[in-house]
């Protein structure tokens, strides 16, 4: 393998990025002998759209009204083991940056809501902010955490009887670690600077190691395990995670090897 795939990672280990390519979340859960487990606590950290559960959209126009009816596909909530019903959906879309008000969206059934735009506000524009809403609706996050694109649930046999946990795609280590069913003192992120803001100094410093080494060995390359630490040292020996750049290098100022080398 050429060691020049492996560049773009030990780059953005070297220079401290806070948004990096490709951000994962190794999380560990509590029941890991169980794939229907694993789902479910998949459902409650990826992200799902109100678009993605939902049959149809249908737009209503009358003489006196117009309004925007959601055709909620209960079905392949059931499939997703998504925990919402209409009324958890309704609240997500008020609390949404659409800016609805409660009143503006009615749970008719299990399966059925509408969404009204605001005639008093919009006037002889109401059919304009039906659009709008008919593009913002779908959009709209009702499970799962935001900044998280997807969950993998990942398998390990070599054991014997299959251990589940789940790789994360995405940033939220914390709420990662906040999800009912996770075990946050073994979910682990690649995104230093993420794991540095959550946990501090010294977990940076250990996943900056951890990082390096495996880039490295997955190469087929050794390093001493002592020049990474001191690199690790160097970036993170201002109390905050530091690159190896010109603005970096400019905020270490002292050098990890003079402050070892003075005697008291």
């Amino acid at each position: 393998m050429n060691i020049t795939q492996g560049v773009p990672r030990i780059v953005e280990i070297i220079n401290a990025t806070k948004t990096i390519s490709t951000p994962i979340i190794e999380a560990q859960i509590e029941d890991k002998t169980s794939i229907e487990y694993a789902r479910k606590v998949k459902a409650r950290i990826e992200k799902t759209t109100l678009g993605e559960v939902t049959s149809f959209f249908e737009e209503v126009y009358r003489d006196d009204d117009c309004y925007l009816i959601v055709k909620i596909d209960l079905n392949r909530i059931r499939v997703l083991g998504l925990e919402v019903n209409a009324d958890t959906i309704r609240y997500s879309i008020c609390t949404s940056k659409i800016k609805l008000k409660p009143n503006q969206v009615q749970v008719h059934t299990s399966s059925i809501l509408v969404i009204s735009p605001d005639r008093q506000k919009h006037g002889h524009m109401v059919n304009i902010e039906l659009q709008r809403l008919l593009t913002l609706v779908p959009k709209v996050v009702i499970a799962g955490i935001p900044s998280v694109s997807r969950a993998v649930i990942a398998i390990d046999d070599s054991k014997g009887a299959p251990i589940y946990k789940l790789c994360v795609e995405g940033a939220g280590l914390r709420d990662v670690m906040a999800t009912y069913g996770v075990i946050g003192k073994h979910t682990k992120s690649n995104n230093i600077w993420e794991v540095f803001v959550t946990l501090g100094i010294e977990a940076a410093r250990t996943t900056i190691i951890k990082e390096i080494t495996e880039v490295m060995e997955g190469h087929g390359m050794s390093v001493d395990y002592r020049h990474i630490m001191l690199l690790a040292s160097q970036m993170t020996s201002r109390g905050e995670v530091l690159g190896i750049t010109r603005h970096g290098l400019a905020k270490m100022r002292e050098s990890v090897l003079n402050l070892a080398s003075v005697s008291y």
